[in-house]
């Protein structure tokens, strides 16, 4: 054999080696290291889930994602380039049952990828480059769009460190202008997930630390700060998805559709920053500043330069003492927010709400949404103010709920040594109860919320002004609203998000406070001592909270509709606004009112038209006010969804223990349900804050009743009732906030269906608009109807004071004080039935309405006696 031949057998082996190797490099040419096809190996994926484990995630983050259509091709955005984020998504999403990002645009990921497929990329580089003397392109290669329509995830980042220069100087591919360029040719949708990791929630500092400059900020830390971040502190790491942003709809904007290719990438990466860091604002909140940093800033504007100038210059005084005076009232007025004091503040109000509650129903989806909308302005939160528990238990949701906490308004009196400089601490800044004469204060002020919202601070006001003593809203004080708008107009913020929240309790810690303050007690300043004898309250239960949110509203939005733009607005038609916004925000706080079964067997408690009844008729009283917040689709209590009866009986049972009703003297009732009680007389006003928390779920059917009461037949035709009902309106309009956006006519229409389902009215056979009273229907209405009975009678004190008494130079404070010793004396002489009625904010707010008539005195006698018959008529209609 030749010495240079080769044997037969080694020619068919080196062949089949060379078709091996080259069918090995053609299937190499299509393996990246930017796809990881299957979940890492038991090794490093128990690495990996051990390392990730102490990063919480909830499960709601899943709900937007999941609501998208199926065939959608969904990529997590992140602000910087890391590896630690995507390999988060391949370990935590599977387990939550959200896509897993296979592919990551520019990214190398060798360590995790299996032997096999890393020698196939490799050699694929390697063939490359001997054979054209380049690296493969995925871009070029088509590869990202072949993998992007079979697994239909990726992730993309928008910072890197060559990122720009890649982009912009050397004209690089751009995975933005792929994407888009890849939605211009397919049906399927793409949407585009804004992905955050947050390692503290600490709020950016104003100054970088050498920690930071280390081992890197808080936003971007680097690898080694965030794994020791994940050992030292497992579980105060979380990860956030922001909302979907659908990129079809993006690109069919008219400013956008226009724009080249190369523009529509720049945009879409800004607005993507923008969400990004909006998002991470709204869960840690602003940059934190000194006090010092902020009374500069507000002190040395223009504005306040040339305020304190006037002020100089109308008082006569220097001025350096004019400064002086300024800046002790930003010290007065300033809050010094520390997280580590909203931390401390969550662990004691997570003790008290376990110690004095039996929980907290929270409406989970209205919060969702709050948290969406916190993203796009200032949150200018909007509780009703029933109890001191309001303001803490709202910032414990929303730290819990991974949200910054507000910055809350405090009158100055909570700002007493020692709570005072915790509650600074923990976001309070405190304000005067008044105004009045405080020209330099006002201006302070104002400056001061203007700097807070422009700083991108969240705030909460109550704009009831104090607590409810009443139990039920109280009509809206417009001063904050006022220079709310007036920084809006300023340009303070882009948009600002009014978040009405409703807030009630099954019984609350103040009652006999607010009862003695209501039936003419002076009302005791915050001090010390209070704070010592609260511990007696830590001995008692207090039954659930109730936290609802309604629908956010965008001052923005708000004002769209408007002709002219506030900033063109004159100072009356701001005023206009301004108490027309307040009003529809106590209407929506309303709207998101809890029913509780405390507040229903209170109401029938009162409204029964007997001195005793048994347990049979309390019950069916509360049935019947149970029907109809079920018919209006009113928000209810958890337990009476579950369960109503045992809701009933439990919160009977719990005024039985309280003595707020009693058995009946000599009562021989043998079954419980034949046992006749009686409400305590002394603690009628009580049970009437109760009744009270959710009154305007049943004005519609009180108002309805009394106009087909007023017919004075138990057969009726249904003409005139919308007008009477309009009357009832009028004549309540400073005492209930009635739904801006429903005429009189929707409400006795509804009020009808809703009587008709539930055997109150039946409607004639033949003769339109003709109704009926069942013989079960009258002493139904007459239970409605009684829901306003304690109003007329306060009224009618009210108006006999008036028609008693010239016009005179008496105080407010003098005229009550009048009004409620000439009430109980009515109520002694059985001039009026109800104890209840004798009630200083009922009271006031009658004085309100009749001085809009200009009625101060007997001066009108004609308007007070045609006042006088309308008040007596509806009495007589009510049930003793």
């Amino acid at each position: 054999m030749p010495k240079n031949n080769i044997p037969p057998v080694s020619v068919s082996l080196f062949s089949k080696m060379a078709r091996r190797f080259q069918a090995l490099r053609k299937s190499a040419a299509d393996h990246f290291a930017c796809f990881l096809p299957s979940p890492p190996g038991k090794l490093s994926g128990f690495f990996l889930e051990r390392l990730f484990s102490g990063v919480s995630m909830d499960a709601g983050q899943a709900d937007p994602l999941k609501s998208l259509p199926k065939n959608a091709v969904i990529v997590y955005v992140v602000k910087h380039k890391s590896k630690f984020d995507f390999l988060f998504s391949q370990t935590r999403y599977r387990a939550l049952g959200l896509p897993v990002p296979r592919l990551a645009f520019d990214m190398g990921i060798w360590i995790w990828q299996p032997v096999s497929r890393a020698f196939r990329i490799v050699l694929a580089l390697l063939d490359e480059w001997i054979r054209h003397r380049r690296l493969l392109n995925p871009y070029q290669t088509h590869y990202y769009d072949r993998a992007l329509f079979e697994t239909g995830c990726a992730m993309l980042f928008l910072v890197e460190k060559k990122g720009f220069y890649r982009r912009f100087v050397k004209a690089g591919d751009d995975p933005l202008t792929f994407l888009i360029q890849f939605q211009k040719h397919t049906d399927r949708p793409v949407f585009l997930v804004t992905q955050l990791l947050f390692f503290t929630r600490y709020p950016a500092q104003s100054t970088n630390r050498l920690i930071d400059v280390m081992f890197g900020s808080s936003e971007h830390p680097g690898s080694i700060k965030k794994f020791f971040t994940l050992m030292q502190s497992p579980g105060k790491t979380f990860a956030e998805l922001s909302e979907p942003l659908n990129l079809q709809k993006w690109l069919d904007q008219k400013e956008v559709l226009t724009a080249p290719i190369e523009m529509q990438a720049h945009r879409l990466r800004g607005q993507l920053l923008l969400q990004n860091d909006a998002h991470r604002q709204a869960t840690t909140g602003p940059v934190i500043k000194s006090v010092e940093e902020i009374k500069e800033s507000i002190l040395t504007t223009d504005r306040m330069r040339r305020c304190m100038e006037k002020c100089s210059a109308s008082t006569g005084e220097p001025i350096y003492r004019i400064r002086k005076q300024a800046d002790g009232y930003i010290n007065e007025i300033a809050a010094n927010y520390r997280l580590s004091m909203i931390r401390f503040l969550s662990v004691v109000v997570k003790w008290l709400v376990n110690s004095m509650f039996d929980g907290v129903v929270v409406d989970r989806a209205g919060l969702s949404r709050v948290k969406v909308a916190s993203q796009k302005g200032s949150l200018i939160l909007v509780p009703c103010h029933k109890s001191h528990i309001d303001y803490l238990i709202l910032s414990y949701l929303l730290y819990h709920n991974n949200m910054a906490c507000p910055l809350v308004t405090a009158g100055k009196n909570l700002s007493f040594w020692p709570l005072g400089p915790i509650f600074r601490r923990g976001g309070a800044f405190f304000l005067r109860r008044s105004f009045k004469g405080e020209t330099l204060y006002k201006d302070v002020f104002s400056a001061y919320l203007h700097k807070l919202l422009e700083e991108g601070f969240n705030i909460e006001l109550f704009i009831e002004g104090g607590r409810s003593r009443s139990g039920k809203l109280l009509r809206p004080k417009l001063g904050m609203i006022s220079m709310l708008l007036d920084a809006y107009r300023n340009g303070a913020c882009k948009d600002m998000i009014f978040v009405p929240v409703y807030i009630g309790y099954d019984r609350i810690i103040e009652e006999h406070a607010y009862i003695h303050e209501v039936e003419g007690g002076k009302k005791e300043d915050e001090n010390l001592g209070q704070v010592i004898r609260a511990r007696r309250f830590l001995k008692k239960r207090y039954g659930k909270i109730y936290v609802n949110f309604h629908q956010p509203l965008s001052l923005r939005e708000f004002l769209s509709g408007s002709e002219t733009p506030i900033s063109a607005m004159s100072k009356a038609d701001v005023a206009v606004l301004c108490r027309n916004l307040s009003w529809r925000i106590i209407n929506a706080i309303d709207q998101e009112t809890v029913v509780t079964p405390h507040t229903l067997v209170a109401a029938a408690i009162l409204n029964i038209a007997k001195p005793w009844f048994t347990r049979e008729e309390l019950t069916e009283g509360v049935e019947v006010y149970l029907g109809w917040a079920t018919h209006q689709s009113a928000k209810l209590a958890d337990t009476l969804i579950l369960n109503p009866a045992s809701a009933t009986d439990h919160a009977i049972e719990a005024y039985l223990s309280r003595k707020l009703i009693e058995k009946a003297p000599g009562d021989r009732g043998g079954s419980d349900e034949k046992t006749h009680y009686m409400a305590n007389g002394t603690r009628r006003n009580l049970l009437d804050f109760y009744k009270s928390n959710s009154i305007t779920v049943f004005l519609p059917a009180a108002f309805t009743a009394l106009a087909i009461l007023k017919k004075d037949a138990f057969q009726f035709n249904s003409m005139g009732l919308s007008v009477d009902y309009a009357a009832l309106q009028t004549f309540f309009k400073y005492e209930f906030a009635f739904d801006l956006d429903r005429s009189a006519i929707q409400c006795v229409r509804s009020a009808l269906k809703a009587f008709i389902d539930d055997a109150i009215l039946m409607p004639h056979p033949t003769l339109p608009d003709q109704y009926q009273i069942t013989s079960a229907g009258y002493r139904k209405l007459r239970l409605f109807a009684a829901f306003v009975k304690p109003y007329f009678e306060s009224y009618k004190v009210t108006l006999q004071f008036l028609k008693t008494n010239r016009k005179t130079d008496l105080d407010t404070r003098e005229k009550l004080k009048r009004i409620q010793t000439l009430g109980l004396q009515m109520l002694k002489n059985r001039e009026i039935d109800r104890i209840e009625s004798i009630s200083r904010i009922n009271y006031t707010n009658g004085l309100t309405y009749f001085s809009s008539l200009g009625i101060n005195g007997l001066e009108d006698p004609e308007t007070i006696s045609s006042l006088e018959t309308l008040i007596q008529t509806h009495l007589a209609l009510l049930p003793p």
